[in-house]
């Protein structure tokens, strides 16, 4: 199953300001958020972030949420987004949800279990998730990837979304995004 961009929608969970200091290689992370909203964001797809108590864990860093025209942001206090009603209505037609976030052994993995239980294909992008240790990102990949999640890259998202080579948004989006260095 290829991620199609009129099915699919990306999910930024969590990367807010004072948690990114607590999550090994934060800086990285966002780096790579900032680099696959963008992309996301020539490809058109929706994107929606969401904010784990905010008053306590300050908003989505600025640098991302600048990154789309009329951000939607929502807020919650369940981990998952599903639980916490994040999700728009119009999300409802889309049935593969690209994922990517913080934490992701705890608000990245129970809002994945929740999609994928009400009937979503969703995409876990492992290069754009983080945790405060490496362990437990990797225990919340695994975990996700047995309940049926795909675990895949930043490249893996644009090139299946891109769908083909010689196209306007190819040519852009390989000049902008994919020759030099990456973070």
């Amino acid at each position: 199953m290829l991620m199609q961009p009129e099915k699919a929608a990306l999910l930024v969970v969590d990367i807010q300001e004072k948690l990114v200091p607590a999550i090994h290689q934060g800086d990285q992370l966002a780096a790579r958020a900032s680099w696959l909203i963008q992309t996301c964001q020539i490809l058109n797809i929706p994107t929606l972030f969401t904010e784990q108590y905010p008053r306590g864990l300050g908003h989505t860093l600025p640098t991302l949420t600048s990154l789309v025209e009329r951000p939607a942001v929502s807020t919650k206090v369940h981990f998952s987004a599903v639980a916490g009603g994040c999700l728009p209505r119009e999300w409802q037609n889309r049935s593969q949800i690209i994922v990517c976030g913080m934490e992701t052994h705890v608000c990245v993995l129970q809002t994945v279990l929740d999609l994928l239980q009400n009937g979503k294909n969703v995409f876990v992008v492992a290069d754009v998730v983080g945790s405060r240790t490496e362990e437990n990102r990797q225990l919340g990949l695994e975990r996700m990837r047995n309940a049926g999640a795909q675990i895949v890259s930043r490249e893996m998202v644009v090139f299946e979304l891109m769908q083909q080579a010689g196209t306007d948004t190819f040519k852009t989006i390989s000049k902008q995004f994919l020759v030099g260095d990456q973070p």
